[in-house]
């Protein structure tokens, strides 16, 4: 049976973008599939009780701070902006998700020799994050003064509208094109799970614990590798200490084998090829390294 509209944990989403995209991953890697087209405003989930508002990022603060949706996800970036003019209300961060990073910088032209935030003094910064970019400036004691730009930030200093720029980067060649060049790294995003800070319903609370079990399934799974190998038994405590996030191996013994003991070891952090060659110093051969799809603590 399902659950009643009003027992339905509502979630809001970016619509579309590279966040809604990272999104809708990660709740297909929990296992949640959206019913509706992303086309739509509004998509539900049959897995769990769970209702997707599919709305502009820069409304789910509020939507979340009203009581409107009980959940989103939301870059950082944007959250933080809106948490310092008031826009997120009592909203607050429930679990840092760990994708769709990004860095908001201070861009100048490449011509201008850029020696700190003193260079800043007197010059125009155009933005999209005014509030971010004053706490920054009024921090460094720059100043200066911010214009908003809602889009196209990078061609301001080409028009003549400011001097320098800040915006999100990513590869940064969208600044090499418009001829300008780092000067400055103010803030570093990811998304973010955001709550609105009051006491769910038992029915709620219920279906968010398990939507954060699978979350955190899937965030510990993303660089976990399972690594299975045969090795020396008097290796086993060396061979621990080289895999990164290592759990206690399972050791199996190796019909004929003598000292040689087959080892299971599930591993949290990125397994790179040097700590394979490390494992082949130390005697290990058969090395079999695995991705997981899910983990469940």
């Amino acid at each position: 049976m399902s659950a009643p509209d009003d027992a339905r944990l509502r979630l809001a989403v970016q619509k579309k973008g590279r966040l809604a995209d990272d999104s809708f991953d990660l709740l297909a890697r929990c296992g949640l599939k959206a019913s509706q087209s992303r086309t739509r405003l509004y998509a539900r989930i049959a897995e769990l009780p769970i209702d997707l508002l599919l709305v502009r990022d820069d409304d789910i603060p509020g939507l979340v701070a009203s009581g409107s949706s009980d959940l989103g996800i939301i870059g950082g970036n944007v959250f933080e902006e809106e948490a310092l003019t008031g826009g997120a209300g009592e909203a607050e961060i429930i679990l840092p998700l760990g994708f769709s990073r990004c860095r908001l910088c201070i861009a100048v032209r490449k011509s201008q020799d850029y020696a700190g935030p003193q260079d800043l003094a007197g010059k125009t910064v155009a933005t999209s994050y005014p509030a971010l970019t004053e706490r920054w400036m009024r921090e460094n004691g720059v100043d200066g003064r911010t214009v908003t730009m809602n889009g196209a930030v990078e061609i301001a200093p080409r028009l003549g509208v400011a001097d320098a720029i800040c915006d999100i980067v990513s590869t940064g060649g969208t600044l090499d094109a418009n001829g300008l060049k780092v000067a400055e790294t103010i803030f570093r995003s990811e998304a973010l799970l955001i709550g609105g800070g009051g006491t769910l319903p038992p029915a709620k609370q219920a279906t968010l614990d398990a939507l954060l079990a699978r979350m955190r399934g899937v965030m510990r799974s993303r660089d976990a590798k399972y690594v299975m190998m045969n090795a020396p038994r008097s290796a086993v405590d060396a061979i621990r200490d080289v895999l990164p996030g290592a759990d206690s191996p399972t050791v199996l013994d190796l019909a004929g084998a003598g000292d040689m003991v087959a080892l299971h070891v599930l591993s949290t952090d990125a397994v790179v090829w040097e700590h394979l060659e490390e494992l082949k110093a130390l005697g290990a051969s058969a090395i079999l390294v695995l991705d997981v799809d899910k983990m469940l603590s």
